[in-house]
């Protein structure tokens, strides 16, 4: 059994090259061994989000505060809310994040294939982002 204290693991920002706008990432856990899962809190400033990417096993989100947006290719962007749990299908292209003018948390897990959790894609331009 391992116990990590709630802040023995360091905030980082969010790579410019895999978000827009200000992001803070708060590791939580990570696979060990065999295990494949690993998880974030992640929290999003007002208009900022994700680049698009997929996830080769999947993604769950869960949001705690805030209010966010979500879109996979092809569909329409929707707003989350505290106790939205959201499902990503294997490598279905998408991208998450905040609300333009609220700040938005959520719980991100995920497990990697073959020690690759994401693959990241290009940059949500901003009209995406406002669906235009």
């Amino acid at each position: 059994m391992k116990i990590h204290r709630s802040g023995s693991r360091p905030s980082t920002t969010g790579p410019t090259d895999w978000f827009t706008g200000a992001v803070r990432l708060d590791p939580l856990f990570t696979a060990e061994g065999e295990a494949r899962a690993a998880g974030n809190a992640v929290t999003f400033e007002p208009g900022a989000r994700t680049a698009w990417h997929t996830h080769p096993l999947g993604q769950t989100l869960i949001v705690t505060a805030g209010a966010g947006l979500v879109q996979r290719e092809g569909g329409p962007i929707t707003e989350i809310h505290p106790g939205d749990v959201v499902w990503f299908e294997p490598g279905e292209r998408h991208w998450h994040g905040a609300a333009p003018t609220t700040a938005m948390t959520h719980l991100a897990i995920q497990e990697a294939l073959d020690g690759t959790p994401v693959t990241w894609l290009e940059h949500v331009t901003d009209e995406q982002y406002r669906g235009h």
